[in-house]
């Protein structure tokens, strides 16, 4: 199973994930219940508490019983990172022609296992495809495609 560290922390792709979660959830809906971070992550209410209670443990979230979640700054600043790592390989992955589905889907595993610097360089590549000023080489990529 892949582990990172953050400030001491270890952290695994499970423990990822249920931070973005919770920021994702957050984001929309403004707070961040048991049963909202169960549904956007296809899991049991039960494992999403017991994870929650491990995340709380760590400090990276508070958890209340029958309110939900809310993060503290470790678990926002992982949160933000995991979810800035996911919308930007998604960006490439859609730029390039991957359906949404599998986009989103690819990007989920792919947002644990690339360096910071891939994902720096891809962001940049994202962002510089973007541009107003670059439309010609996005219908060169799109015939490319074809």
């Amino acid at each position: 199973m892949m582990m990172t560290s953050y400030r001491g922390k270890k952290l695994t792709r499970k423990t990822e994930d249920y931070l973005e979660a919770i920021l994702v959830v957050s984001l929309e809906k403004g707070y961040a219940k048991t049963r909202d971070v169960a549904a956007l992550l296809a899991v049991t209410p039960s494992s999403t508490v017991e994870m929650f209670i491990k995340l709380d443990k760590m400090g990276l979230i508070e958890y209340r019983k029958y309110e939900g979640v809310r993060l503290k700054s470790d678990g926002l600043e992982i949160a933000r990172t995991i979810k800035f790592r996911h919308d930007t390989l998604f960006n490439f992955l859609r730029l390039i022609g991957v359906n949404n589905d599998i986009a989103d889907r690819d990007a989920c595993k792919m947002e644990h296992e690339l360096d910071r610097e891939t994902i720096s360089a891809i962001d940049s590549l994202v962002d510089f495809l973007g541009r107003d000023d670059n439309t010609g080489i996005l219908n060169d990529l799109k015939r490319y495609r074809e």
